[in-house]
């Protein structure tokens, strides 16, 4: 998942506004210091946000830094844009997990068999969730 592009030029403008007003209060090396900090500190920061990673291997799936056992999959489905606010929201299970990202617009909702384990489903915010079940539901078959 990453940030959409939307996202990048806020926080640039940010930096650079508060560069130029130290700039404009003090003379020399002190004037270009905010510009060498700032400026890669506002391009970090939406790089930071975007670091979940959603990958499907032989045995798991993991998002983000959870890890989820193949075998205990049930179910995919895919939650599209119109129902991912009511997915969150009113229809939302207290004990389901969540992998969420406001920049994702939709999600997939993963409905687990585990009988010792009191979580109903995950929910995880990707831009593809078609292609997430996919692979889901081709990796569930497998074993």
């Amino acid at each position: 998942m990453h940030v959409s592009w939307w996202s990048w030029p806020l926080p640039l403008i940010a930096a650079a506004l508060l560069a130029a007003e130290v700039h404009m209060g003090y003379p020399g090396v002190r004037a270009w210091l905010p510009y060498v900090v700032l400026l890669p500190l506002s391009v970090a920061l939406p790089l930071w946000l975007s670091r979940t990673r959603v990958v499907v291997t032989d045995e798991e799936l993991r998002a983000g830094d959870a890890r989820l056992p193949l075998r205990f999959v049930s179910e995919v489905e895919v939650i599209p844009r119109e129902r991912k606010r009511r997915a969150l929201g009113p229809e939302l299970d207290p004990a389901a997990f969540l992998v969420h990202s406001p920049w994702a617009p939709t999600a997939a909702r993963i409905w687990l068999d585990d009988p010792e384990d009191p979580t109903p489903y995950w929910v995880v915010s990707t831009r593809h969730p078609e292609r997430l079940a996919e692979v889901l539901e081709t990796a569930g078959k497998s074993d």
